[in-house]
């Protein structure tokens, strides 16, 4: 005798089973438009993945770009930036080059108007005394035709004089020095005066000038004073600079004053050395007293 299978279902369910998938299918067919069930089921399982995939890679791209992109910009930036440098080297260069070409046009102008005496050109190489150039050394000597005494110009005039010389430098006080004075003389009248150094003065832009005659001569603001041809150690007629000022001394008998000078003695880069001194032009005849 055979015992049934208590766990088998009757063929009853499994036909109901079967009805209920059928209709399933045929409505998720009719609500997918005709797609099928297997399309219905992609577009929300397979679709949305495959979105996100393909928004991911595009994310990941863009990323990518953007690093090419930057590392462009950097490139680039770096280049501009050594361009830049170039740039600003070059242009002070030029600028430099422009200032050294104007002084040299002030030198040509001051040979030019001194072309009766033998010169040559110096660069400034040291600077000996305070922040003005009252005591400097020049790069050219002996070997140069370069003798104490020998006369120093820059700018518009008179700087002056050599003091000391080694085979390939001069030492030289300018006119600006405490221990220096200059037979002047009034341009337009040729009253003779005393010029002397003031580095007190110096920074005030200006120079003393004493003992002038106080005599019928009218001495306005403005005359130019130069070397006396008296001088014994300074050639006649350099130009020393302007008077600004000016009075009648207490004994009424003598005038004095300031004197504005034609040169810029905060900043000296070039000169002109007059190679013949005053004892050579004179044949070593002193005519005055200056001293030192």
């Amino acid at each position: 005798m055979k015992i049934k299978n208590q766990t088998s279902m009757p063929s009853k369910y499994w036909l109901v089973i079967l009805a209920v998938i059928c209709v399933g299918l045929l409505g998720i067919e009719a609500v997918s438009d005709g797609g099928g069930p297997l399309r219905f089921v992609a577009n929300y399982t397979i679709v949305p993945m495959q979105k996100g995939i393909s928004y991911a890679g595009r994310y990941l791209s863009d990323i990518s770009d953007n690093f090419d992109t930057l590392e462009e910009v950097r490139a680039e930036n770096d280049e501009l930036k050594s361009r830049v440098d170039e740039l600003t080297i070059d242009n002070t260069r030029l600028r430099q080059e422009q200032y050294e070409l104007e002084r040299l046009r002030e030198l040509y102008q001051l040979d030019e108007n001194y072309s009766d005496y033998e010169k040559i050109g110096a660069h400034v190489i040291a600077n000996n005394g305070s922040n003005w150039f009252n005591d400097f050394t020049i790069d050219k000597g002996s070997n140069d035709g370069v003798k104490v005494d020998c006369n120093v110009l820059a700018g518009s005039g008179l700087v002056g004089i050599v003091t000391e010389v080694g085979p390939d430098y001069a030492r030289v006080r300018s006119i600006i020095d405490d221990s220096s004075n200059i037979s002047a003389m009034i341009l337009s009248t040729s009253d003779i005066c005393m010029v002397r150094g003031d580095l007190q003065l110096a920074s005030d832009g200006k120079i003393h000038f004493e003992n002038l005659p106080n005599n019928d001569n009218e001495i306005e603001v403005g005359e130019q004073v130069v070397t006396s041809h008296v001088s014994s150690r300074f050639v006649q007629g350099l130009f020393i600079g302007y008077i600004s000022d000016i009075q009648v001394d207490s004994n009424n008998l003598t005038r004095s004053g300031y004197i504005t000078p034609a040169v810029d003695f905060s900043n000296l880069q070039e000169v002109l050395v007059i190679t013949t001194t005053k004892q050579e032009m004179v044949g070593g005849d002193e005519a005055s007293g200056e001293g030192e």
